[in-house]
């Protein structure tokens, strides 16, 4: 039973620092997303789309730089999806 309490409070451990980390994945996803709407005209034909997801990874940015991973890794996320709709858009158009 005591070993059991101890395994878990070290798995409990490793999740916290797991997500107290810098949001690497998460900050390099978006940019790539970024990248990819570019690439097909998202920036000209999904301007609103596009330029929120701009705004969001530069607020990540910003909360990286202060330290705020959390905050961080969520607007990554959020600019991620915002790029891929942005990027999904643009193709739409170009059918």
């Amino acid at each position: 039973m005591n070993t059991a309490k101890h395994l878990f409070t070290g798995l409990l451990i490793l999740l916290m620092a797991a997500c107290a980390a810098a949001p690497v994945q998460e900050m390099s996803d978006a940019r790539q997303a970024l990248q990819a709407a570019r690439e097909v005209g998202a920036e000209r034909m999904a301007g609103a789309v596009y330029h929120e997801a701009q705004q969001l990874m530069s607020n990540a940015e910003r909360e990286l730089d202060a330290g705020d991973f959390y905050r961080a890794r969520d607007l990554a996320l959020t600019a991620r999806q915002k790029a891929m709709d942005a990027r999904q858009i643009a193709l739409d158009k170009a059918k």
